[in-house]
């Protein structure tokens, strides 16, 4: 059963929250805003607001949820955050074996960590690894990411800040593409979008258009749902087979 409104994943799970910037996709960060709210709430796991905390009882979540899921790991974090031991990263790893009926969605702005670890680490089969590439800065986490051996490999060109200009996309199989939401949002181009969708097409990797976010493709600003996902006027929004 889907529990999450994040278009390429069933569910989240969060061993880990909290986070601090390491780019311009995380100027307006959705996670801190909502850690913050939570917090707010009196939601004891987020006691420690958006500061990097560590949840053992969270671990075992995925061994209890029936059927076979996509779960996006750590949607309140990251991962590979400077912070986080790797003797807890490889406590999420254990878990990640022991439910080889999920496949685990790691998403991470830290390329260089990630590689650092498993450079000593096997990669189950059952993740899928992905790098943030918001604009031309951050596109160096595509070769750290080339040289992982992961079932997919998938970048989140999300929120899409500038035209990423030219991408070599060998190695890599999934790219999501989406805008940013929120008050101070960055507008996306179309042309941008585009850009991206064509080299996806002639380099035979696969395209998922997420949404525009809070600035329409006609560059107006609205509320991020009257904006919708429509691209060309079609849905674009594929997976990878398995």
């Amino acid at each position: 059963m889907k529990t999450t409104k994040i278009e390429w994943t069933d569910k989240t799970w969060n061993p880990i929250t909290g986070c601090s910037k390491k780019s311009t996709g995380c100027q307006h960060c959705y996670a801190e805003v909502m850690a913050r709210r939570l917090k707010a709430m009196g939601q004891a796991k987020y006691a420690n607001g958006f500061q990097i905390t560590l949840h053992e009882r969270c671990l075992s979540e995925p061994t209890g949820w029936k059927g076979s899921h996509n779960i996006f790991v750590c949607s309140m974090s990251d991962l590979f955050h400077e912070d986080v031991p790797f003797e807890f990263i490889d406590k999420v790893f254990d878990i990640i074996n022991r439910t080889p009926q999920h496949r685990y969605q790691v998403l991470t702005k830290r390329a260089e960590r990630m590689a650092e670890y498993f450079a000593t680490r096997n990669i189950p089969q059952n993740v899928w690894l992905g790098v943030t590439v918001e604009a031309k800065s951050s596109r160096f986490r595509i070769d750290y990411l080339r040289t992982l051996d992961a079932a997919v490999k998938f970048l989140s060109c999300e929120p899409l800040v500038e035209d990423l200009g030219e991408l070599d996309l060998d190695g890599i199989d999934w790219i999501i593409v989406g805008g940013e939401s929120g008050p101070q949002a960055r507008p996306m181009k179309e042309d941008w979008v585009l850009h991206i969708q064509r080299q996806v097409e002639n380099q035979k990797s696969i395209f998922f258009f997420k949404q525009w976010g809070t600035w329409g493709a006609d560059g107006v600003k609205r509320n991020k749902h009257a904006n919708g996902k429509l691209l060309k006027g079609e849905i674009v929004q594929e997976m990878p087979q398995l």
